[in-house]
């Protein structure tokens, strides 16, 4: 097994994901080895059923793989109590969803600060305020859900995700449900994140304009990564695409 790298913040190795037993086995990830850099910005591409979604899961600890080991910070959640994966998902991983999964009760502020609030920890106002200023909502704090537009939605899921200061966030196909200019603004965030508070994100996404923002991208490929890319354009990653599907 070869030596995890100081500076990765999540690391898989031989990651395997088997559904079903015998002849109607179906391999979703076949012994996967991926690396995150600490400030690292990752996307990861595949075709349908390539296992993109399946890897992201078990890499932020909400799966388990059949066989091979997962460790998020230094630490192994493979063989974690789900006591201590708890814990670990609560301190040191961000989550950020297609659906934005806000609660409809709460105003965006509350949303923001619910992380925090559900785990008893102190919010630091500052850092707050920096992230308030950062995703452009200042002047929608008090707004429920159901008054902002998705992609007001997800800046606020965003922000509720870099809060915490995780160790890394993932985001699951998180412009998936926004017209392409709200993607772009919402990967512009991500992005500065990233550039500007030394954020670790992998992001699993279709959508090769929104994997162009990233520093590196893999592209799965029936359960394996097939292709592990730096920056690349929307076009050039298009055509990846199409030469794996």
């Amino acid at each position: 097994m070869s030596t995890i790298t100081t500076d990765a913040v999540v690391a898989g190795r031989g990651v395997a994901k088997r559904y079903g037993a015998g002849d109607s086995a179906v391999d979703a990830l076949r012994g996967v080895d991926l690396e995150i850099a600490r400030g690292q910005f990752l996307a990861v591409m595949g075709p349908s059923g390539s296992g993109k979604s399946t890897l992201m899961h078990i890499l932020a600890g909400l799966d388990t793989p059949t066989a091979g080991s997962v460790q998020i910070d230094g630490r192994e959640i493979t063989t974690a109590s789900d006591t201590e994966l708890t814990l670990i998902r609560r301190e040191k991983v961000g989550f950020i969803f297609q659906f934005f999964n806000l609660l409809p009760m709460l105003t965006a502020e509350e949303n923001l600060e619910l992380p925090l609030r559900l785990a008893g920890r102190p919010i630091d106002q500052a850092w707050k305020d920096e992230l308030i200023a950062a995703i452009g909502l200042g002047n929608r704090l008090h707004h429920r859900p159901a008054e902002l537009s998705g992609g007001q939605q997800q800046r606020v899921a965003v922000g509720r995700a870099l809060l915490t200061r995780p160790a890394i966030i993932f985001g699951d196909e998180p412009t998936g449900n926004l017209d392409s200019k709200t993607s772009a603004e919402v990967m512009e965030l991500l992005r500065h994140a990233v550039d500007t508070f030394g954020q670790t994100v992998a992001v699993v996404t279709h959508d090769p304009r929104a994997a162009s923002y990233a520093d590196r991208i893999i592209f799965l490929q029936d359960g394996d990564i097939a292709r592990d890319e730096g920056r690349m354009t929307s076009s050039a990653i298009l055509d990846v695409m199409k030469g794996l599907e």
